[in-house]
């Protein structure tokens, strides 16, 4: 786009290996931040969200592909943003008025000057009285206030905001996102465009024009697309929930398509997307998905996602990786943004601890490849063992090396407890013992 501020063309984000391969992080992606717009990233954790963050303003330089500032490569130019971050990072011996005056500092601007903006920010804020307090001595939402300050104290073109509300209670929370947005609209605020990384789905409806959704390993734009809401919105209006449920089906199945609501799928999209032989297992315990088996039982079968996290005072983002192991194992099925359990997973959530494993076994073998192979490869064997490298060797053409390890570690963690197998740690080795132990007994058996 001609008028973009800023632009990623084909970024891509990866570390070298001494064996020459790559941890790919970011697979090349096409980004552009345009005036006039708050724009809203989301993902699930790990997905790249923060570091894609770092390349548009200039902290991270992209490993292939370019950032463009105005037209002109990023390199060389200082680009005219601040960034607010979820922790407040202010300097705890200075006072309010000193924490919004520093980056005025730092760019050597004239004492009476840099007095006068940071006053007249402070006061927009609604700060006004508090200059010289120090940090220890606000609340939560005060110190989020003086970051709010200082970032737009030297007037940024754009303003990024990591995850900004994530550490504070919701109720100080939502008044600090419905005062951004007030100021925002009534054009108080000397900034162009707002992008904000955030996990919080109705927060990402609620503020933003623009909402752009990733994909993990490596983090990839699966949906892009606008709100077509008027604001101030209503939470509860049909159109609003529309989004939060879309945004829902795509952070829940990434191997689906969903069309945004009022857009037909395109048929082109599905081939762009990027597959792998053996799925991301979810980093969820089976203890973890049992328990959410009862509960959603105990609820009646079915239940929206965001209601229910809520009720449990949880992150959304936490409980995803429960839901996308139950429904991996068809113990539930997502509609619309609610989870609904399945008859196996009603018998696996109500069943005995035996019979757990037992289902769990079946589905886990049914569902889920790598589990397989395990299985096959270790009943191929003669002596039903194989070291644990020749699986996270595998593993490693399709995962980064940190997620070879959370990947093989679930795999344990699954296989162990539906006894599809069992793992020595002092020898790394996996085994079938049933089929060892008959082995033995007819070999004595021969002699």
């Amino acid at each position: 786009m001609s008028d973009s501020i800023i632009q990623a063309r084909a970024v891509e984000k990866y570390y070298p290996q001494p064996d020459g391969n790559k941890i790919e992080v970011i697979a090349p992606t096409d980004l552009d931040v345009c005036p006039g717009k708050i724009v809203a990233l989301l993902g699930p954790s790990g997905s790249g969200k923060s570091t894609l963050l770092r390349m548009l303003t200039g902290l991270s330089k992209p490993s292939s592909g370019e950032v463009l500032w105005h037209g002109k490569p990023m390199d060389g130019q200082i680009p005219h943003v601040s960034i607010v971050f979820q922790s407040f990072a202010l300097f705890p011996w200075l006072t309010v008025l000193e924490n919004v005056e520093a980056p005025m500092v730092a760019r050597g601007m004239g004492a009476i000057e840099r007095h006068k903006r940071a006053l007249k920010m402070i006061d927009t804020v609604g700060l006004d009285g508090f200059e010289t307090a120090y940090p220890k001595e606000l609340s939560g939402g005060m110190k989020q206030r003086v970051g709010f300050a200082r970032a737009l104290v030297v007037e940024p073109e754009v303003l990024f905001m990591d995850e900004p509300f994530s550490a504070l209670d919701v109720l100080t929370a939502e008044n600090l996102r419905s005062e951004l947005l007030e100021l925002w609209m009534n054009k108080k605020m000397p900034t162009t465009a707002i992008f904000v990384v955030t996990h919080n789905i109705e927060e990402a409806v609620l503020l933003a024009d623009r909402v752009i959704v990733l994909g993990r390993n490596p983090g990839r734009i699966r949906s892009d697309f606008e709100i077509d809401i008027p604001q101030f919105r209503d939470r509860k209006s049909p159109r609003f929930l529309a989004y939060v449920d879309y945004i829902y089906k795509t952070l829940t199945r990434p191997d689906e398509e969903a069309s945004v609501p009022g857009k037909a799928a395109q048929p082109g999209d599905a081939k762009q997307r990027e597959r792998t032989k053996f799925q991301m297992l979810p980093h969820a315990r089976p203890g973890g998905i049992a328990g959410f088996m009862e509960l959603l039982a105990d609820r009646g079968g079915r239940d929206d996602l965001y209601k229910l996290a809520d009720e449990l005072a949880m992150d959304v983002d936490d409980l995803l990786p429960i839901v996308d192991a139950s429904v991996m194992l068809g113990f539930a099925v997502l509609h619309e943004g609610d989870v609904e359990i399945t008859p196996e997973g009603r018998k696996f959530g109500e069943a005995d601890i035996q019979m757990q494993k037992q289902i769990f076994r079946e589905a886990a073998l049914k569902n889920v490849a790598i589990l397989r192979l395990i299985e096959n490869t270790l009943h191929a064997k003669r002596d039903h063992a194989i070291g644990e490298e020749f699986f996270r060797d595998i593993l490693d053409e399709h995962f980064s090396k940190d997620e070879v390890e959370r990947q093989f570690e679930t795999a344990l963690n699954w296989g162990r407890y539906g006894e599809i197998f069992d793992y020595d740690s002092g020898s790394g080795r996996l085994f079938h013992r049933e089929e060892a132990d008959a082995d033995a007994v007819s070999i004595l058996g021969e002699a």
